[in-house]
C-alpha cells in the first residue's frame, strides 16, 4: 500500500523491512501505539532499530528508552549491523539512586509505587525534551514489574497510550513475555500486535517467523511468516498467496532437447505448467529435470537449479561426462545454480529466493531437485504439499515451467513417495527399473499430462556421454512398470538388443 504525503509524511511509518512492511500492507499508521512481543532472542531490539533509523532516514526524529538494555549494549547491537544511529536519540531509564538505597526507602509506601510513577514521569520528560515522532519503550516487562497488579499497570499502558496520543508520536512497546506470558492488557489497549516466535528444531539452526495479531481498520497479510536477522536487519519472508500473481504469457511448449522425449511427452512441456519426475535412486531424475534447463538456456533462455541433495562439484563433473556443461553455462549468466542446505534454510526463505529468481532475472525453467531435500527443510512443518502448492502457481503465473524430482522408496516392486504431490503437478514423468536380458534397464512414461495428448507408451532409456537417449516404444512387453517384464510379443525392441 503506498503512503501518501500528510503534513510532509508519508501515512505510514514503516519498519525499514520491506518483507515486514509488506505484510503490514505498507506500514503502521501513524500517532498510534503498537506492541512488538516475542521472547528473548527473537529480534524485537533489531526490529525497533530498524524502524527508529528508517525514521531517520526519512528526517524524522526518534528516542529509544531503554529500561532493560544499557545504551552501551545497544550501541553494540546497531555496530553488528553496520547501522548508524544519527538521528536516533537513546535514553536509558534507571531509577533514582535514593530508590536503590534500602535505608532512604519510606516504609509508608511500597518502594515499587515510587519507582512506577517516577518511571512514568521521567519518559514523559525525555519525550517532552526530545519532542520525536518515532517511540521505543523497552520493555513492558519492567513496567508490568513495577506495576504488581493487572488494574495498575493496564492504567499505566493506558495513560501512555493517551500521553503519545496528544503529542502526535507513533509508538513501538516492546514485550520480552518474561513475567507473564498469558496477560493480554496490552494486546487490547494496542492499535497493532505483532508477535515474533522462534522455534527450535531437533536437528539444524532455530528457526523464526511473525505473525500480525491485530491491526485495527487495517486488512494485513495474516498467518505466519518466516524470518531471519542477518548482517543488516530482519529480512522477512511473506507467505506466498499465488492468487496475487497473475501475468499473461505465451502458453507454448518447450523441448527438452530430446527429440524421443518429447514425443513421448506428446510435444514437450506447456510453458507456465509444472513437471514431477518420479523414480528409485539412480534412474536419471536430475539428468532429465537438467535436460529441460539446458535446452531452455540454448534456446536462448534463463534457467535456474534449486539443488538439494548433491554437492555442486560433484554435479557439475557428472554432467560434464554427460555432454552438459553446467560451469559454463553459469558463467555465461544463463544458469543461475543455488546449493540449499536443508538444515538451514526455512521454507519461507527458499520461496522467496525462488520468485527474486523469477522476477528480477526473467527466469523462465525453474529445477528443485529434489522434492525430499524440501520436505528436509521443513521436519516439523506439516503443510508441505500446501507451500509447494502456492509456490507452483506462483511460478506457473509468471509463465515458469519448473520441474520437480522426487527419489521413491526401493528400487523395483511397489514403490512409494515420501510425499505426494503428483495430482499437483500438471505433468508426471515415471522412470523405473526392470530387468531383461540378465541386465538392468531403465524405462520412461508419462502417466499424465494436463495440457494436452501425450504416448501411452513405455521406452527404454540410457545414460552415456551424449546424455539422454530414447529407444522406440517397448512392445510385446508386460510388466515393465513392476521391474520384471514378461515379453510376450516378437522382437523385444530393446537398446542394444541385436535380436531387435
Amino acid at each position: 500500500m503506498d503512503g501518501h504525503q500528510a503534513g510532509g509524511l508519508t501515512r505510514d511509518a514503516g519498519f525499514g523491512i520491506p518483507g515486514l512492511d509488506d505484510v503490514l500492507a505498507g506500514g503502521m499508521e501513524r500517532d498510534r501505539v503498537y506492541l512488538l512481543e516475542g521472547a528473548p532472542g527473537t529480534g524485537k531490539t533489531t526490529a525497533a532499530m530498524s524502524f527508529l533509523i528508517e525514521g531517520a532516514r526519512l528526517g524524522e526524529t526518534g528516542l529509544y528508552i531503554t529500561l532493560s538494555e544499557t545504551e552501551l549494549e545497544l550501541r553494540g547491537t546497531a555496530r553488528s549491523h553496520n547501522w548508524s544511529l544519527d538521528g536516533v536519540d537513546i535514553f536509558e531509564l534507571v531509577p533514582p539512586e535514593s530508590l536503590l538505597d534500602e535505608q532512604q526507602q519510606q516504609s509508608l509506601l511500597y518502594s515499587s509505587d515510587l519507582e512506577l510513577g517516577e518511571t512514568t514521569r521521567m519518559i514523559f520528560e525525555a519525550v517532552e525534551a526530545k519532542k520525536p515522532r518515532r517511540v521505543v519503550i523497552d520493555s513492558l516487562s519492567e513496567i508490568r514489574l513495577l506495576a504488581q497488579s493487572s488494574l495498575r499497570y493496564r492504567r499505566q499502558v493506558l495513560a501512555l497510550k493517551h500521553y503519545f496520543a496528544k503529542h502526535g508520536a507513533t509508538v513501538l512497546l516492546l514485550d520480552d513475555l518474561t513475567t507473564d506470558i498469558n496477560d493480554k492488557t496490552v494486546h487490547s489497549v494496542a492499535h497493532g500486535v505483532i508477535q515474533l516466535q522462534e522455534l527450535a528444531p531437533e536437528y539444524g539452526a532455530e528457526r523464526r517467523r511473525v505473525r500480525i495479531i491485530k491491526y485495527r481498520g487495517r486488512q494485513f497479510r495474516g498467518g505466519y511468516h518466516d524470518f531471519t536477522i542477518k548482517t543488516g536487519g530482519l529480512e522477512v519472508y511473506p507467505r506466498i498467496v499465488a492468487s496475487e500473481h497473475r501475468t499473461a504469457f505465451d502458453r507454448s511448449c518447450v523441448s527438452s532437447g530430446v527429440p524421443e522425449l518429447d514425443a513421448l511427452l506428446g510435444g514437450g512441456i506447456e510453458r507456465g505448467s509444472s513437471a514431477l519426475i518420479l523414480g528409485p535412486a539412480g534412474t536419471g531424475k536430475s539428468l532429465f529435470s537438467i535436460s529441460f534447463a539446458a535446452a531452455a538456456v540454448a534456446r536462448g533462455e534463463r534457467a535456474a537449479l534449486f539443488i538439494f541433495d548433491e554437492e555442486l562439484g560433484l554435479l557439475y563433473d557428472r554432467m560434464n561426462k554427460l555432454g552438459i556443461d553446467l560451469q559454463a553455462m553459469q558463467n555465461d549468466g544463463n544458469l543461475v545454480i543455488e546449493q540449499i542446505d536443508a538444515a538451514e534454510l526455512s521454507p519461507g526463505e527458499f520461496a522467496t529466493r525462488v520468485r527474486r529468481c523469477v522476477n528480477e532475472q526473467r527466469i523462465k525453467t525453474v529445477v528443485i531437485d529434489s522434492l525430499n531435500g524440501y520436505q528436509a527443510a521443513m521436519p516439523q512443518e506439516q503443510f508441505l504439499v500446501l507451500h509447494i502448492h502456492e509456490l507452483l502457481q506462483y511460478l506457473n503465473r509468471q509463465g515458469a515451467s519448473t520441474f520437480l524430482t522426487v527419489a521413491q522408496h526401493g528400487l523395483v516392486g511397489e514403490m512409494k513417495a515420501p510425499v505426494d504431490v503428483t495430482y499437483l503437478a500438471d505433468t508426471v514423468i515415471l522412470l523405473r527399473y526392470f530387468e531383461a536380458l540378465g541386465d538392468v534397464r531403465r524405462a520412461v512414461s508419462v502417466i499424465k499430462k494436463r495440457s494436452g495428448e501425450h504416448e501411452k507408451t513405455i521406452r527404454e532409456f540410457n545414460i552415456g556421454p551424449s546424455g539422454l537417449t530414447l529407444g522406440d516404444p517397448l512392445k510385446g512387453f508386460q510388466g515393465i512398470l513392476r521391474g520384471v517384464p514378461n515379453f510376450v510379443g516378437h522382437g523385444s525392441g530393446l537398446l542394444g538388443d541385436a535380436s531387435a
